[in-house]
């Protein structure tokens, strides 16, 4: 599938129109619901595919974030052959305790997966967690950039942000 193609199909599936309350409480008539392209498999292959050029070549380990960073980095794995971990929102209470499932992140140079970034508030937090666990994260990869301070915001915490698409792409605007 073609970026622009895929970048329209991202669009039309996701883009709901109804009432909506966003997650800053703020009632909105547009939303962007990306499980909708993260659930069907031949855009999450297209997206891998898309976004497997964007992953730095150091990166050792695909860090994906509860919940919808999960089917992408697994399915960026697949494509990349790295190994992925599941990032929790919060450490594990039993068990082993760890904020990350899957593979040991300690000395390791980790790209945290989004499928997307508005203000990169959960990157942030998760970043300090993951480093909390020895693991050098350097970079934050996207499939959205929602042009809504998230880059900015990551750059100040030191990470490089890459993403595939822009909101504006998209034509996302303030939906979701």
């Amino acid at each position: 599938m073609r970026r622009d193609e895929l970048a329209r199909t991202i669009f039309e599936v996701s883009h709901l129109s109804g009432a909506f309350t966003l997650r800053s409480g703020r009632p909105a008539t547009e939303y962007f619901d990306k499980f909708q392209f993260t659930s069907r498999p031949e855009l999450l292959e297209a997206v891998a595919e898309e976004m497997a050029q964007i992953v730095p070549q150091d990166v050792q380990v695909l860090a994906g974030l509860q919940l919808g960073g999960v089917p992408i980095a697994a399915a960026l794995a697949l494509r990349t052959r790295l190994p992925a971990v599941y990032v929790r929102l919060q450490r594990k209470t039993y068990g082993t305790g760890r904020i990350s499932e899957g593979v040991d992140v300690g000395g390791k140079v980790v790209a945290i997966v989004e499928d997307v970034v508005s203000t990169g508030g959960q990157i942030a937090l998760s970043t300090e967690d993951l480093r909390s666990e020895g693991a050098d994260v350097r970079y934050a990869l996207a499939v959205v950039d929602r042009q809504t301070g998230g880059r900015e915001n990551l750059t100040a915490t030191g990470l490089e942000f890459r993403s595939v698409f822009l909101a504006e792409e998209l034509e996302v605007g303030d939906a979701g």
